[in-house]
């Protein structure tokens, strides 16, 4: 079973022998580390060097974690929770919080906001539910992260007492080094390394993601197998004919070089609606730097078709429009007839809600096409864990070779800073007097 196609034929753009040297050449710097960013390219062997013992050890945290708590809350910002909660909503039924019977506990977020009215509102949903939190943080400072996990740490302390509560706290950190680190280590919480070697977007088969994950009932080896498959398959000898992810780096590549700036992406699939807000991170905080880069940008169809569809069929021609297919369904609903007929949907009676989403989707496309928007289409045999893996590493791997085309560094983010700079400043955090005085002055 294949886990991954890519369909080029409908982007409008034929590729240059030198452009698909170029693809190729881009990935063999993600193997070679000469190229910039080479501190960060831990993700590239990643899947086929996670050993058993780390594996069975993730698993074990995460059984005693899912013995002791309905509810585990997960805090982190960015790449410490997106690629999680993506590949969770994923693999989890869409209404699990109606089911009277929960298998897995709740993993609930936090630490992605500063808000105040879903901190308090988590607080009060999990007062008759048993608790324990994985916190995310390379450095145990980040201003969200660490303000949720303060607050979140209180609580469990409160509930269970100092002791039990490091049984309930696990921490995903440094391995030797930072804020978080040093409190684990005086605490003696369980932990686990992000390594130094793996940026925040690209960790979601690190520990950062196979935790949690683990936690909430998904079968992390099946995700890392198919990770496995597709590194294999996009691997440095892979000539561009058989790269899947080079074909897809130079095909976007192509389409911006002509005018194409911003890509949305897509699916007929709700459940995969996270993985769009995981890509987004992805791609947009590693091409997007130096005045360069395609902007990403989301729909779920069929919904949005009733408010971007509009845009997208006849808006500015800036875009173009990437589709993951699933072919396969894990259920079957048909549409009944019904005598009276007033919807006039006897038409589709016998048939399954599939097969119509699978016209929408194909009807769709020849719109679009029409309309002046290319497009691409992903297709995946099924949502499984297998898939999804090979879906990640695909879309990772791309990215860092897109990186190299547009000539950016795809691991750094250096304006990422600059919103924290003002807000320390507007805060007063110490040291930071002298800014403070200027952008109060601004305001």
């Amino acid at each position: 079973m294949e886990l991954l196609k890519l369909n080029t034929s409908k982007s409008g753009v034929a590729l240059s022998a030198e452009l698909k040297s170029a693809a190729l050449a881009a990935n063999s710097l993600l193997y070679s580390g000469k190229g910039a960013g080479n501190d960060f390219l831990g993700w590239v062997n990643l899947p086929s060097s996670i050993s058993a013992e780390e594996m069975k050890a993730i698993k074990e945290c995460a059984a005693s974690l899912r013995s002791k708590a309905e509810v585990v809350i997960c805090i982190g910002i960015g790449g410490s929770y997106l690629g999680a909660k993506a590949v969770l909503d994923a693999m989890s039924n869409s209404f699990e919080l109606l089911h009277k019977q929960h298998n897995n506990p709740i993993v609930l977020f936090a630490g992605q906001n500063i808000s105040e009215d879903y901190t308090a509102e988590l607080l009060e949903a999990v007062k008759g539910y048993s608790i324990a939190t994985i916190v995310i943080s390379k450095s145990g400072t980040t201003t969200e992260p660490a303000i949720a996990f303060r607050i979140i740490k209180e609580e469990i302390e409160k509930r269970y007492g100092k002791e039990e509560a490091k049984s309930r706290i696990v921490a995903v950190t440094d391995k030797a080094r930072g804020a978080l680190k040093t409190l684990a280590t005086q605490e003696g919480y369980a932990t686990f390394v992000i390594p130094d070697n793996v940026g925040g977007r690209f960790s979601v088969l690190t520990p950062v993601g196979l935790l949690p994950l683990a936690v909430g009932g998904v079968d992390i080896e099946a995700l890392v197998e198919g990770a496995k498959a597709m590194e294999q398959a996009t691997a440095e000898s892979v000539a561009f004919e058989d790269n899947l992810a080079a074909q897809y780096a130079a095909t976007r590549y192509a389409l911006y070089t002509s005018g194409k700036k911003i890509e949305i992406l897509g699916s007929y699939e709700p459940k995969l609606q996270n993985i769009n807000e995981w890509w987004k991170q992805l791609y947009g905080e590693s091409e997007g730097k130096d005045g360069k880069g395609i902007f990403p940008a989301s729909v779920t169809l069929t919904a949005d078709l009733h408010s971007m569809g509009q845009y997208i069929q006849e808006g500015e021609r800036s875009m173009f429009e990437t589709i993951i297919s699933v072919e396969k369904p894990a259920h079957e609903v048909k549409v009944e007839a019904d005598e009276a007929n007033l919807d006039g949907l006897n038409f589709l009676a016998g048939k399954r809600l599939h097969e119509i989403n699978k016209m929408a989707e194909l009807g769709v496309q020849l719109a679009h096409i029409d309309g002046g928007v290319p497009n691409l289409l992903i297709q995946i045999p099924a949502i499984e864990e297998k898939t999804i893996g090979a879906l990640l590493y695909f879309f990772e791997k791309a990215c860092g070779i897109s990186g190299y085309l547009i000539d950016v560094n795809p691991f750094n983010q250096p304006g990422v800073e600059a919103y924290k700079k003002n807000m320390f400043a507007l805060l007063d955090k110490p040291g930071y007097e002298a800014e403070s005085a200027a952008i109060k002055s601004r305001l």
